[in-house]
């Protein structure tokens, strides 16, 4: 089950975080699709990766951590402005991630099964308040 554990996420925000997309060198971790609980991921850090003008949207990555039991779970994905204030993920489908997700009989799933709950997850997580906040500190 996904747990938050403080003393974990906390030490890990304060260290230097690593791109987004590093997260594919962390450890596999295995975890349940069909959690009860809502997942806690914590903010590691969103980057403004294009400044964007009138021909080019600014756009980003964002990174989310949570500490479970078997190590850290990460998730990452690309962001756009689609609008003044108004981001939203680049592509819902790719949500990066070192998490497998096993189903109720304990198979692997597919990655577009996996990505069905992925995405559940990503949805509760206020990634738009720290884009918001990256925005406005650039």
């Amino acid at each position: 089950m996904l747990t938050n554990n403080n003393a974990t996420m906390q030490s890990a925000s304060a260290m230097t975080t690593p791109p987004p997309w590093a997260l594919f060198s962390w450890p596999t971790v295995f975890c349940q699709a069909n959690l009860t609980g809502q997942p806690r991921f914590v903010h590691l850090s969103t980057r403004i990766v294009c400044g964007g003008d009138e021909a080019v949207p600014i756009t980003g990555q964002t990174l989310w951590a949570q500490h479970l039991d078997d190590g850290e779970a990460g998730l990452a994905w690309d962001w756009v402005e689609v609008g003044h204030g108004v981001v939203a993920m680049a592509d819902p489908m790719g949500v990066a991630t070192n998490l497998r997700l096993v189903g109720r009989s304990g198979e692997v799933l597919a990655a577009h099964e996996a990505a069905i709950t992925i995405c559940r997850w990503v949805r509760q997580i206020p990634w738009q308040d720290e884009v918001w906040r990256a925005l406005r500190a650039a």
